[in-house]
């Protein structure tokens, strides 16, 4: 079984997303969580959701098709962060000058997956 999250227009820049993603790929859901809990980078509170999220798919994914469903099974099959639209801001510098200030958006996306899908693959 695999089920999937994703927040779109996170307000962090993807490359700070990305560190606190390389965190938890490939680990068990629950110990990602204990991980991101603790995690002191503020991209850790987003991704924290993301997880929480995808796992709660999969259970009702479970629920759906009537599959025995235990969420210490789960594991971060998938975790990767794409770039999102950028905020430009305009900030008056020296001599009437205007500086640039981007402000950036992630697309966060996690896909959580039990063993035996990646066994049939």
């Amino acid at each position: 079984m695999e089920a999937k999250a994703i927040a779109r227009h996170i307000r962090v820049t993807p490359m700070k997303a990305r560190r606190v993603v390389n965190l938890v790929r490939g680990k068990q859901a629950n110990e990602a969580l204990a991980i991101l809990k603790f995690a002191q980078q503020a991209a850790s509170e987003p991704v924290f959701k993301v997880v929480q999220s995808a796992m709660a798919n999969a259970r009702v994914l479970a629920d759906r098709d009537g599959v025995a469903f235990d969420e210490g099974d789960l594991y971060i099959s998938e975790a990767f962060v794409d770039e999102g639209p950028t905020m430009k801001r305009f900030q008056p510098r020296a001599q009437g000058r205007a500086y640039q200030i981007k402000k950036r958006t992630s697309h966060i996306t996690v896909v959580v997956a039990t063993p035996e899908k990646e066994e049939a693959r």
